[in-house]
Parts: structure tokens; C-alpha cells; sequence
């Protein structure tokens, strides 16, 4: 047992399979298949994770029947082709030690007809919260194709070797909308009592333990959500998730948050708490007898894991995204090393962020995701000939520029002008919230301490300072500054911002270093849709400023649609008092308050303010490049283009891997 992690490191046994710890990597839709099969860059992605330690992994959901197609990166339904193709996934998994889990969905009414050219079916004919469109009320004849379709890719997986299966009855999906009385409105056996609204799974996880043996271990997935009357309350869905457990045939029941009517608290972005199931898995754990419970949603770090199984909230933690930025959690923390874990931001840049524009998912911090069959990840193959290597700036490109040179052996020294490290990636680690930044940014300072990083802050790099280290690469990432002209993209035949000399215009970096005092109210023109407009208007609401956000999008934190955090941002900035411009741009300031114009009639509005925050697109920070010509050196990061830090993060992986 780990002293660090007493109950995490506690193993566990399911159907006679041994979980050798309590950490899950549970399922999520990586939109990783090629042709409807797992190819290498699936397969390798969770061998990484099994490799890393994981106990058990559950495999991305396959939908049970064409009707419940919803990504183009979806596993092929219906289609005995998937055995052979599984198999290798699942001896690949197990070889690694972990037990291995298939996922089987239908998302019932909220399908996506752009993917799936069917008919969405469901319960009662109910609107899809995924897309605009409706849903086919289901006949009889049809429930009972879908529930042999069930069963079907359950003898499917059997065959391919899972240990396994979960029953997808989670956010809303089909089956939860079996159970819920306001979208289960039918009058035939399917329908009206408890019974007959449980009728579907029961049936189901029945016909799983008949046709794949007492030995195969079925798992329930569900989740919790108490931000609409109509959906199930804790109560009510501990009833039905305890007439399941009392067949005996349920072994593990996983809980999540939020559901397709509380999109935000599914993958839950760092607006929202942490571990935001426990009260229903601790509530769920008393009234279960058999099955075991799985806590996850917001649950980030190891720390948070022991924390919850230490309370006797949960039997066994689903740890997702924080094993996607770190896939040697598991093992980390097994060995005491809980410090050296790569902690997720919770940010959803690139994993939602991906996934909700049909890509195969990576990860801010980590750019091996996804590419791990391409030799991408960690451990690095170490170098043949160490070099001396100089990294100018200390930014996300530049960290883990140096990390990865010094893990493969070369002699690095990286110099920051600034007395800390993380440039302006520090400065978004100050707005409200996003602290999991700062913290990162620890892990950056420990791990380059330990694999001997010459780290040289107050350094501001010159020819001087290059002549006195002799490097024989230099690597440059310098970073961006903010448009020192103040351009507006939707302006293009203005140029530079028209009053921008009558001063108190700033930018967002300059607030969040604090240059920034108001003297009344405060203007942010965000161009981006991004959290570094949203998250420093944010910051100035909080601090007790009237805040007025401008934008020329249509609506307030674009960008931030794909990471699901966009409504709890605009939520906060109302509720702090924040007033949305949308759809205008800035004709002129003129240091009492700016000039707008409406993108759609051409009309003007003028909004007073003492001062203006422009948030708009950075220029490359190039200083060096003049004094480098004939010596081998890259640029990497903002200095090559300015670009969101996931791309940062990449470019330092790739050039430390290539030195």
C-alpha cells in the first residue's frame, strides 16, 4: 500500500479481475477510429494510459445502432468487421496490466443528423438538445431492434476480448430518457410505471449476463443533475440505479454530472467546482449491495481521488482528463511521486475543445495525445550527441522546449527576461479561476530543476550574453506583444486605432500585470472570443469595476463555445454587472469613451469610460533573429506566429525532440 495514496493504491477485484489500483480511465469519445476501427493512434493512445498505470480503462463508447451515430470518429455499429480490429486493442490494453472496459451508447433523442443521416429515435418523439432537429417516437417493434442492437455489440465485445461492458445510461442518453417520466410519455409496456420505464435495461443487463457468462463484468453509466425539475433528482435515480444493483448482475455503477439539458457540467471546464459527484456517489454507496461506485467529473488529481475514497464517498475514481494530460498519473502516484503528475487545466481547449469540432482529441499541455504511434511521447529517445542549447523565454514553448532537450541529454540553459517563469501564460494564470495554471507552472520549475536546466532569470538575452554561453543551437520563443496600433480585424481600412494618442488604452497583459487603475468605468474590446478578453473583463468586474465588454462576434466568448465554458462565463459576467456590446466595433476613442459602430445597421452608440482595454491580435516578438544569421537556431511559439498556448506547447515539443 502507497503511504502517499493508502486507499488509491488499495486493489480492488471485479468478476475475478484484478484492478491493481482505483484509478479508471473511463470513456469519452476520442473520435480517434479510422474507417469505424481502432487503428494505431487509438490503440497506442490507450496503451499509454494502461502502460501509465491505469487500473481498469474503458473504451470509447460504440453506438449499438446506426440511429445513434454521433461523430464522424464513431466505431463502426452493427458490423461483426470490429472484432478482429478490437482484439488488438484489447490484448494491447492487457498487456499492460489494466482490465479493459467497451462503452455501448445511444443518445436516443439528441442525436446528430449531420453524421449520422438517420432518424433520431427515442422514448416520446422529444426535440434533440444536440442539434435543432426532432426525434422519431419509436414503435415497439423498433425498442425491441434496439435493445438486440444492444445486446448484439455487448456478444461483439465479448468476442474481442473486453473484460467487459458499460451500459450507457448517462446524460440524458436513451436509456435515461427510459426512465424519466418527461421524456418517457408512452402508454405501452415501455412506458408509465417505474417498472415499465426501467424495463429497457433491466432487460438488457440481463440478456448481457445470459449471453457473455458470469465472468464478464457489466458496468452502469449514469449521471447526476438537479438543474431542471424534469430530469431525475438524487432520490429518484438512486431508486432506480438500487432495483438494478439487486439482480446482481450490475458490478460497478459510474457517475458523472450535468447531462444534455446541463452540458457544461459533463466535461466540466474550470468554471465549474471539482468533484462534483460526491454527494450522489456517497448517497449511491450506502443503498447499493452489490455494485461498486465510480466517482468522476472534475475529479483532477491524484490528490483529489484520495481525498474522495479516503472519505468513503466513492469506491473507485474516473480520472479522464488528467490522465490525458499526464498518462503516467497512475503510475506517478503509485510510486509517491504525486508532485511530478502534469496537472490538467480543466480548460478544454483541446480535448472538448477538438472533439466538439469532430477532430480526434489532444491536449493543451501535453501534444503527444493522439500521437503517441508516432513516437511523440514520452520517455524521449535520448540523443546521440549532446549539444549546448540556449532557449530564449520562458513561455509555455520555451519550458517545455528546455524540459525535453535536457530529458534527451543536451546541456540546456534557458533564459527569461522576467523574474519568474511563464511569460503572459502567467498573466492568464491571474484572472479568476484558472490558478491550475500557476500550478502548472510549479511542475515546470520542479521538473526542470530535476533534469538540470541552467534556468538564468532577469536575462535579458543580447549578442553579448550568446557570445558568453557559446550555444550551438539556439532556440527562440520570445513570445508576442499586443498590437502596439490597436488594430481592429473588422476595420481593415482603418489601421490604427483613431484616438489611440490620447492614452489610456491598455492591454489585457497590462491589466493583469496590474498597470492598469481605473478611474471609472472600463471598456474591453474582445476580438478574439477567448479568455483573454472574457477572463480580463471578468477580472475587472470582480475587482469592482462597470465593465463593458464589446465585441464584434455575435455573441460574447465565441471561441469559448467549443470548450463548453462559454455560458458560465457569461453568466459570471452578468451576474457581476457586466453589459455585452455585440456585433460592434471601436470607430474611435477619445479618452472620456469610445465611438462604436453596429457590424449590422452601421449605427453609432457612444459608451463612456475612463479606460480601454483592446484585446486584439498579438505580434510576433522576434528581437534575435538579426544576430543569428548562419547559426543553426529555431523559433518556436508566439515569436514564429502569435497562436493559443496548445500550439506553443507543441512547437517545444517538437524542437526538443528534433535537437
Amino acid at each position: 500500500m502507497n503511504a502517499d495514496f493508502p486507499h488509491l493504491s488499495r486493489p480492488l477485484t471485479l468478476r475475478g479481475r484484478r484492478l491493481r489500483n482505483r484509478i479508471v480511465f473511463g470513456a469519452h469519445t476520442a473520435n480517434m477510429a479510422e474507417d469505424g476501427l481502432p487503428g494505431p493512434r487509438y490503440i497506442e493512445y490507450l496503451r499509454a494510459r494502461a502502460r501509465g498505470g491505469a487500473a481498469m480503462v474503458v473504451c470509447e463508447p460504440v453506438p449499438a445502432h446506426p440511429s445513434g451515430v454521433l461523430t464522424r470518429g464513431n466505431f463502426r455499429c452493427m458490423d461483426d468487421a470490429v472484432i478482429p480490429a478490437f482484439q488488438a486493442l484489447t490484448q494491447a490494453v492487457k498487456s499492460e496490466g489494466a482490465v479493459v472496459i467497451q462503452q455501448i451508447y445511444h443518445i436516443g433523442a439528441h442525436g446528430d443528423g449531420d453524421l449520422s443521416y438517420h432518424a433520431h429515435w427515442s422514448p416520446s418523439g422529444d426535440p434533440s438538445y444536440h442539434d435543432s432537429d426532432g426525434s422519431h417516437e419509436m414503435t415497439g417493434a423498433e425498442v425491441e431492434e434496439l435493445l438486440e442492437a444492444h445486446l448484439a455489440a455487448a456478444r461483439r465485445a465479448h468476442a474481442a476480448g473486453f473484460d467487459g461492458v458499460e451500459v450507457w445510461a448517462a446524460y440524458h442518453s436513451l436509456i435515461d430518457q427510459f426512465w424519466t417520466p418527461w421524456s418517457n410519455r408512452r402508454r405501452d409496456e415501455w412506458g408509465g410505471s417505474l417498472e415499465n420505464r426501467t424495463r429497457f435495461s433491466r432487460v438488457l443487463i440481463e440478456g448481457i449476463r445470459r449471453d457473455c457468462g458470469p465472468d464478464f463484468i457489466i458496468g452502469l453509466a449514469i449521471s447526476h443533475s438537479d438543474a431542471f425539475p424534469v430530469t431525475l433528482q438524487g432520490e429518484e435515480l438512486a431508486e432506480i440505479v438500487a432495483m438494478h444493483d439487486a439482480t446482481g448482475d450490475v458490478d460497478y455503477v459510474t457517475v458523472g454530472a450535468g447531462s444534455y439539458l446541463d452540458f457544461a457540467r459533463i466535461i466540466p471546464p474550470f468554471t465549474e467546482p471539482e468533484k462534483l459527484t460526491i454527494c450522489f456517489t456517497a448517497l449511491l454507496r450506502q443503498r447499493l449491495k452489490h455494485a461498486v461506485v465510480t466517482s468522476e467529473a472534475g475529479i483532477r488529481t491524484p490528490e483529489n481521488a484520495e481525498t474522495v475514497l479516503g472519505a468513503a464517498e466513492a469506491d473507485l475514481v474516473s480520472i479522464v482528463r488528467g490522465q490525458i494530460a499526464d498518462p503516467d498519473l497512475a503510475a506517478k502516484a503509485m510510486a509517491g511521486q504525486g508532485d511530478r503528475v502534469r496537472g490538467c487545466l480543466s480548460c478544454n481547449q483541446m480535448c472538448w475543445g477538438r472533439r466538439s469540432r469532430d477532430y480526434w482529441i489532444s491536449c493543451l499541455i501535453n501534444p503527444s495525445v493522439g500521437r503517441e504511434w508516432e513516437g511523440l511521447a514520452e520517455p524521449f529517445t535520448p540523443t546521440a550527441t549532446a549539444r549546448r542549447v540556449l532557449v530564449v523565454g520562458a513561455g509555455p514553448a520555451g519550458l517545455e522546449a528546455a524540459r525535453v532537450a535536457a530529458l534527451r541529454g543536451h546541456h540546456v540553459t534557458l533564459a527569461e527576461a522576467a523574474p519568474e517563469i511563464g511569460g503572459q501564460f502567467r498573466l492568464a494564470g491571474l484572472q479568476p479561476r484558472r490558478a491550475q495554471i500557476l500550478d502548472l507552472l510549479g511542475w515546470y520549475g520542479r521538473e526542470l530543476a530535476r533534469v538540470g536546466v541552467d534556468l538564468r532569470l532577469n536575462c535579458y538575452v543580447d549578442e553579448d550574453v550568446m557570445a558568453e554561453i557559446q550555444a550551438d543551437v539556439v532556440v527562440l520563443a520570445t513570445g508576442s506583444l499586443p498590437d502596439d496600433e490597436a488594430r481592429q480585424r473588422w476595420l481593415p481600412q482603418v489601421g490604427p486605432l483613431p484616438g489611440l494618442g490620447v492614452g489610456r488604452v491598455w492591454s489585457p497583459e497590462a491589466v493583469m500585470r496590474r498597470e492598469l487603475r481605473p478611474n471609472g468605468a472600463v471598456i474591453v474590446y474582445d476580438e478574439g472570443g477567448n479568455w483573454r478578453g472574457v477572463g480580463t473583463a471578468w477580472a475587472l468586474a470582480e475587482a469592482g469595476h462597470r465593465v463593458t465588454l464589446v465585441t464584434p462576434d455575435a455573441l460574447v466568448g465565441k471561441e469559448l463555445q467549443r470548450t463548453a465554458a462559454d455560458g458560465p462565463a457569461r453568466a459570471r459576467l452578468a451576474r457581476l454587472g457586466v453589459r455585452f456590446l455585440t456585433e460592434h466595433v471601436i470607430t474611435r476613442w477619445h479618452g472620456q469613451g469610445a465611438r462604436l459602430r453596429s457590424l449590422l445597421d452601421d449605427s453609432e452608440t457612444e459608451v463612456a469610460a475612463s479606460d480601454l482595454v483592446m484585446a486584439t491580435t498579438n505580434r510576433a516578438f522576434d528581437p534575435l533573429s538579426p544576430f543569428l544569421s548562419g547559426r543553426d537556431h529555431h523559433r518556436i511559439g508566439d515569436c514564429a506566429a502569435p497562436r493559443q498556448a496548445a500550439f506553443a506547447f507543441y512547437d517545444g515539443r517538437r524542437v526538443g525532440m528534433w535537437l
